[in-house]
């Protein structure tokens, strides 16, 4: 905090006896902060007017069907950034990574070896997957969620006349040794909306749009904290500039050939914080 800004210390006068203390504490680091970077740059008011028009542009394209707020908070990493500080993880378990927005619940329920490709469109894949805990030891009876785009980077509810119903979305259970087997075909690579203000934002920084291709899961099991996760394709052009900074190491898999194997690692959770 630099002190600078009569501003600073008048806010925090006036906000010490306030009923919100964790919103006091936030703001009481975040103006500050914001002043430091309006008298760094000389913010002008024709900055701030950009600002507004801005936000109010996100504001506007929101609708049913698309969350601009949502994409701005995700392309500018705040999405990943609050994920990697409220579902910390020890060390050797799976990285949580964020939910996105096509996820559905619901989906079939599958027996193992089956497969979610409903329309059988794309280049067949085959996931072997395995649950452990940090000891290495089978996760029995874990639910998994998986869900994905086609091979033309689409979710089923991106074009709900071009695919079926649930298409490419699956729920399995593990065996007695915390696998299962799910058929799937690969996914494509998909772009952020390209025709909106963040996308706008986005390009006028020299940002990509496209997320390489990647599948999605979520698994929960008694006793374990429930892990929201992604599983990407290391040979994606994009590998390494995923505009929501999701990708990580042990996050990669090869998905150029017919198989491949997935293993995922769960913390054990206390009781009533298995969803942290």
């Amino acid at each position: 905090m630099s002190g600078r800004n009569p501003i600073d210390a008048e806010f925090l006068r006036r906000v010490r006896p306030a009923t919100a203390p964790r919103l006091a504490a936030i703001l009481s680091d975040l103006l500050p902060a914001l002043h430091d970077v309006v008298a760094k740059h000389r913010v002008t008011r024709d900055d701030l007017k950009a600002t507004i028009a801005f936000l109010s542009d996100v504001e506007t394209t929101c609708s049913e069907n698309r969350q601009e707020w949502i994409l701005l908070v995700d392309a500018l990493g705040f999405s990943s950034a609050i994920e990697n500080a409220a579902a910390r993880r020890p060390k050797g378990a799976t990285p949580n990574t964020i939910l996105g927005p096509f996820f559905r619940d619901g989906a079939p329920i599958k027996k193992s070896g089956q497969s979610i490709s409903i329309d059988g469109q794309g280049a067949p894949l085959r996931l072997d997957l395995r649950i452990v805990d940090l000891d290495g030891l089978p996760v029995e009876r874990a639910k998994i969620d998986v869900w994905q785009a086609n091979a033309n980077g689409r979710f089923e509810n991106q074009e709900p006349d071009g695919q079926p119903e649930m298409n490419l979305r699956g729920q399995f259970i593990t065996d007695a040794d915390g696998r299962t087997t799910i058929l799937t075909v690969r996914p494509g690579a998909y772009a952020l909306p390209g025709n909106g203000p963040v996308a706008s934002l986005l390009t006028s920084l020299g940002l990509g749009l496209n997320r390489p291709a990647h599948i999605q899961f979520r698994v929960r099991a008694t006793g374990f904290k429930t892990l929201t996760t992604h599983m990407f394709d290391r040979t994606d052009p994009a590998i390494d500039a995923d505009p929501l900074f999701s990708v990580q190491p042990d996050l990669l898999a090869d998905f150029s050939g017919p198989k491949t194997q997935v293993a995922f690692v769960l913390a054990r959770a206390r009781p009533g914080e298995e969803d942290t």
